[in-house]
């Protein structure tokens, strides 16, 4: 798809298909409670970002001060070098889509996406063409009649993200795009979500409450609290290595070790107070008599008794009591596999390397 050229007092620089975002010390404050603190957080061009926290973390509204919506007391936000801070949000050139997916519902799809092509004054003829081409991209040719109440909320959420991308803007923004779907229709749009940034190489910030979203999408990763950043990094070194037990608990699940009522065996400890973690699939539970593995000199192993078994199709996760801890242990359902039902004696172990230590 060709890149539509908009005035240049509307460009934030000439030739930019891609943009690089900053965020430079950036407060946000609503009366006296700061939603964002500091933040300073580059994001490279054509990255796809993810901000990820619980409720009142900031992320929503790290992405209102992306977008225009909302101006910071402090500090500065730049697009492909120039700020924007004070720059209103319909001249920042951005695509946007909402969770709610704000279609508008007197118009068709055909109008709903031609609506952002009139307002840069593009001529019918071309607006038809570029309509006809994003709709067969996002497999909706043939629909282009239908009003939003006559489609399904995947339909939907297809119209509203080639809206977003129909003027070919430098910079997507997507405020839990997947949120009102149901679980298939998420995953089935995870991926066209992917394909979509991998095709057009568009500069994505996303917000989502979702860890498996985030996981699924990003080429980054980051997680706030308390309107602070808590880290930032690929999914898989974020997953596979929190720096915090705020990060272990909320990406996923985490066993933390501590005060347990046995000894964990690892390497040295890399600061004071940090405590050691396991991650529920990196231990494997076997029955209490079984045979010592193959590799057993780089493992440490513990008795425990099954508290509890969940079976969940592809996984089973088991409670197992050792001593006075509640570990957590999951595992993939596989033909030959036993199955442990409560109150079985089992063994625990895990590689001495798959122990992590997070800070406070």
């Amino acid at each position: 798809m060709a890149t539509l050229a908009l005035p240049k007092d509307q460009r934030f620089a000439d030739d930019c298909s891609r943009a690089q975002i900053e965020f430079c010390n950036v407060t946000k404050l609503y009366g006296s409670v700061a939603a964002v603190r500091a933040l300073s957080l580059t994001v490279s061009s054509g990255e796809f970002l993810t901000i990820l926290g619980p409720s009142g973390s900031g992320k929503t509204t790290t992405l209102m001060l992306l977008a225009g919506f909302e101006s910071p007391n402090e500090g500065d936000i730049r697009i492909a070098g120039r700020s924007v801070a004070s720059v209103p949000s319909y001249r920042r050139d951005q695509g946007i889509v909402f969770q709610s997916y704000a279609l508008f519902p007197h118009l068709t799809v055909r109008r709903n996406l031609e609506f952002p092509l009139e307002m840069r004054g593009m001529k019918v003829g071309e607006r038809t063409k570029r309509v006809d081409q994003i709709l067969e991209r996002v497999h909706l040719s043939g629909f282009d009649g239908r009003m939003p109440s006559q489609l399904s909320g995947g339909q939907q959420q297809r119209v509203a993200l080639a809206r977003a991308l129909i003027a070919d803007p430098p910079i997507l923004l997507l405020d839990e795009p997947l949120g009102a779907l149901d679980r298939n229709l998420r995953e089935q749009m995870q991926g066209e979500i992917k394909s979509l940034h991998k095709e057009f190489g568009i500069t994505t910030v996303c917000v989502t409450h979702d860890q498996e979203e985030a996981l699924t999408l990003s080429d980054r990763v980051v997680v706030m609290r308390a309107g602070r950043i808590e880290q930032v990094d690929t999914p898989e070194a974020l997953y596979d290595r929190p720096a915090t037990r705020f990060v272990a608990t909320f990406l996923g699940e985490a066993n933390i070790l501590e005060n347990s009522t046995f000894d964990v065996e690892s390497g040295p400890i890399p600061s004071a107070g940090a405590v050691a973690m396991i991650r529920p699939e990196r231990i494997r539970i076997g029955p209490s008599t079984g045979a010592k593995r193959v590799d057993s000199e780089e493992r440490q192993s513990v008795s425990g008794t099954v508290n509890d078994m969940i079976y969940a199709g592809a996984v089973r996760k088991y409670q197992v009591c050792v001593g006075n801890d509640v570990l957590v242990v999951r595992e993939h359902v596989a033909s030959g596999k036993p199955t442990f039902l409560p109150g079985s004696e089992v063994r625990l172990d895990w590689l001495r390397s798959d122990i992590r230590f997070v800070t406070p």
